[in-house]
């Protein structure tokens, strides 16, 4: 389901829980380039601090910013989505999704082989 979150920003959410959404350009964020805000920044959720860490440790284009220390969630610019795999991204969303929505409907769907 598609939504907004924080204000107007659009988002997709699992019984009103966003889990994926589009920043706002934020001055915590600026395009290393131009020095301007970026605008095309994308937040995932992540269902434990080990794969946030792990997903900006490698050699992706995964980030984070200050504003998100403490936050289980990755940043990624949609200009760079193509240089993520779309199994990649697709784990990502499915972790993400995991992670947000309720114990009972995460357990269903992974027990119907639709997760993983």
């Amino acid at each position: 389901m598609s939504g907004t979150s924080w204000g107007d920003r659009p988002s997709y959410k699992v019984r009103g829980k966003a889990f994926v959404i589009y920043r706002e350009p934020r001055p915590d964020a600026d395009d290393e380039a131009t020095g301007e805000r970026m605008d095309d920044v994308v937040v995932f959720s992540t269902p434990d601090d080990e794969t946030k860490r792990a997903l900006i440790e490698s050699d992706g284009p995964w980030f984070t910013t200050p504003h998100f220390d403490g936050y289980r969630a990755v940043l990624l610019r949609l200009r760079n989505l193509g240089a993520v795999t779309r199994d990649e991204l697709a784990e990502v969303v499915t972790d993400a999704w995991l992670a947000r929505a309720p114990e009972r409907l995460a357990k269903e769907f992974l027990a119907e082989g639709s997760g993983g």
